[in-house]
């Protein structure tokens, strides 16, 4: 297995359990992990047998920017979803997002969840 990261990516979307911030928008913060099924990229030294960084940078963008989603783990999933779909090759993709600005009545830095999401 091969894997491969790509941390605090910012972009900004509109994703909340309330419409204003769905309406309105934040900036969120993303990591990704992509494991491949096997190390195949080690001994062919093929991009297309390991984790594109560009391409999977595409794939979070995309969705992060032009889908809405109401909470976290759903964007998350979406995005690790995508990834396993377009990649084949991929074995699991974990997603982490933190979102800064959250309704919560208290002294907070951000709110962060993962999912992962395995190959069928």
């Amino acid at each position: 297995m091969a894997r491969a990261s790509i941390k605090n990516m910012m972009f900004y979307g509109f994703h909340g359990v309330y419409e204003y911030e769905r309406e309105q928008g934040q900036k969120f913060y993303l990591d990704v992990t992509a494991e491949t099924k096997d190390d195949k990229v080690v001994e062919t030294d093929d991009i297309k047998d390991g984790v594109d960084i560009a391409a999977v940078y595409d794939v979070v963008k995309d969705v992060t920017e032009n889908k809405r989603f109401t909470t976290l783990s759903a964007l998350g999933g979406h995005i690790g979803d995508r990834l396993l779909g377009k990649y084949g090759h991929l074995a699991a993709v974990t997603v982490t997002i933190r979102k800064p600005n959250v309704p919560i009545s208290g002294s907070l830095d951000y709110v962060e969840v993962s999912v992962t999401r395995h190959a069928q």
